[in-house]
C-alpha cells in the first residue's frame, strides 16, 4: 500500500450510502440492488477479536484475498468526517450527507495507519484472465466495543455500483465472527453483459474474504 497523498474529493456512484448497516438490508435493499450477505465465526476471545479487527481496518482481509490495494488518498486530520445521505425503505435517498467531528488517524501495533472515512483506494482483482481495476471511497467506519470494520461505497470506474461492508463482532460467549455484507448491480449496459461472470465472481470474493481471516 503506498503512504498517504494528497485528499481528493470524489463522488460515489450510487445513492443509498450507509445502507449496508440498514437492519433490513436483505429483505429491503435499495431499489434495484441485489443483497448479500455471510456470516462466519473466525476464532474466539479477546485477542482473536483485537487481531482480526486490526487486521479488517488495515485492507488486509482484501489482500489476504488476492485483491491489490492501491490507497490513493487519505483525508488530513484537520478534515472533518463523512456522514451518509440517509434514505428510505426502498432505498431511496432523502436527504443529503453531511459533515461531523474532525478526522484522527489512529494506528495499528506496528504502525500501519488504520483506515478512516473519506480514504480512496483503487483495488486490483484477477479475473478471467484480465485485471480489473476497481476505485472505492470508504464511506463509514465501524467503531464500537464489540463491534469494528469498515464501509466503502463504488466510484466511477468501478465494473458496479453499490456498497460492500466488513465487520468483526464478537458475542456475549466470547465468539469472533465476520459478517460481509454489500448490495451491487453492474455499473453500466457493458458490464451487464457479463452480469452472472460477475456475481459469480463476487461470490467468489465473498468466500475467499471469509477464508481470509478463519485461516488464521
Amino acid at each position: 500500500m503506498t503512504a498517504r497523498q494528497t485528499h481528493r474529493p470524489t463522488s460515489l456512484s450510487y445513492a443509498a450510502v450507509g445502507a449496508t448497516q440498514a437492519p433490513d438490508l436483505m429483505t429491503y435493499p435499495p431499489k434495484g440492488f441485489v443483497p448479500r450477505e455471510d456470516r462466519t465465526r473466525i476464532g474466539h476471545g479477546d485477542q482473536r477479536f483485537e487481531t482480526a479487527w486490526l487486521q479488517t481496518l488495515t485492507w488486509q482481509i482484501q489482500e489476504r484475498a488476492g485483491i491489490g490495494v492501491h490507497v490513493d488518498s487519505v483525508p488530513p486530520e484537520d478534515e472533518v468526517s463523512y456522514t451518509p445521505v440517509t434514505f428510505d425503505d426502498s432505498g431511496a435517498a432523502i436527504e443529503a450527507a453531511s459533515i461531523g467531528s474532525t478526522t484522527t488517524t489512529r494506528f495499528a501495533p506496528d504502525g500501519t495507519p488504520l483506515i478512516v472515512p473519506g480514504t480512496t483506494a483503487t483495488l486490483t482483482l484477477h479475473a478471467y484472465g484480465r485485471s480489473i481495476h476497481a476505485p472505492v471511497r470508504v464511506v463509514s467506519v465501524v467503531d464500537e466495543p464489540d463491534r469494528k470494520g469498515f464501509a466503502y461505497g463504488t466510484l466511477e470506474g468501478h465494473p458496479v455500483r453499490g456498497e460492500e461492508s466488513w465487520v468483526i463482532e464478537r458475542t456475549a460467549d466470547g465468539s469472533v465472527w465476520l459478517q460481509v455484507r454489500a448490495f451491487s448491480r453492474p455499473a453500466n449496459w457493458k458490464w451487464r453483459l457479463v452480469g452472472p461472470l460477475l456475481r459469480r465472481q463476487q461470490r467468489r470474493m465473498t468466500e475467499e474474504y471469509l477464508r481470509a481471516l478463519v485461516g488464521e
